[in-house]
């Protein structure tokens, strides 16, 4: 399918890349993962019903509604800008119209990343480069917290990964790298062009935070 046919079948609308005109600076453009690079993603890193998913700087809602509607996992947008939040409670309610009853919830959060108290039963945090690398850290704090009330796997998604993120995951976290994905058509002309996932390593004490 291609991505009209996809919003179609989800009932939603998700396509256009927007910039933010405004003072956030720390924040870039919306700009949705494609559908084939989240179909050849699924093909081999696994998400089933008993994951719960948080996409930082979610958007409209594209990444949540894929994986609600293909593994029934439980899925939690954070949006900061207020027009896209809104977009995607609209999208949620076309999408609810078209589903069976599903054991996975949907929910979004409208506030900024850095603030968000990340529950402790999420399993997988999804970034296509939301924002800059010191948000990107306050965040990844609060997701230690988290395991460090409950000690878990949790994996973090990056798409287009950022350098500065692997960088500072490699060198002051204790995330590790477990997998590439590199997207076929893509990554030969733009090696940007790939998920890497990165699990937290139990067997290290999680750092104090200052």
């Amino acid at each position: 399918m291609n991505e009209k046919e996809y919003e179609e079948r989800l009932r939603i609308e998700t396509i256009d890349i927007q910039h933010l005109y405004n003072a956030f600076s720390h924040y870039n453009r919306y700009e949705p993962t494609p559908y084939a690079a989240l179909e050849e993603l699924c093909a081999v890193y696994p998400f089933d019903y008993t994951d719960t998913v948080i996409d930082f700087g979610c958007g409209k809602g594209r990444l949540n509604f894929y994986l609600h509607d293909r593994f029934d996992c439980s899925v939690i947008g954070v949006e900061m800008n207020g027009q896209f939040y809104e977009d995607a409670l609209m999208n949620q309610a076309t999408y609810m119209k078209k589903m069976k009853r599903r054991q996975g919830s949907i929910r979004f959060e409208h506030t900024y990343a850095e603030a968000y108290p990340i529950p402790d039963d999420v399993t997988k945090c999804y970034f296509f480069n939301p924002f800059s690398v010191q948000i990107f850290m306050k965040v990844v704090d609060q997701i230690l917290a988290s395991v460090e009330r409950r000690p878990r796997p949790l994996d973090l998604i990056l798409y287009y990964p950022a350098d500065e993120y692997r960088y500072y995951l490699e060198h002051q976290t204790i995330f590790e790298q477990v997998e590439e994905v590199c997207l076929k058509e893509l990554f030969q002309k733009n090696h940007d062009e790939r998920f890497v996932i990165y699990r937290v390593d139990l067997s290290q004490e999680v750092p104090k935070r200052v």
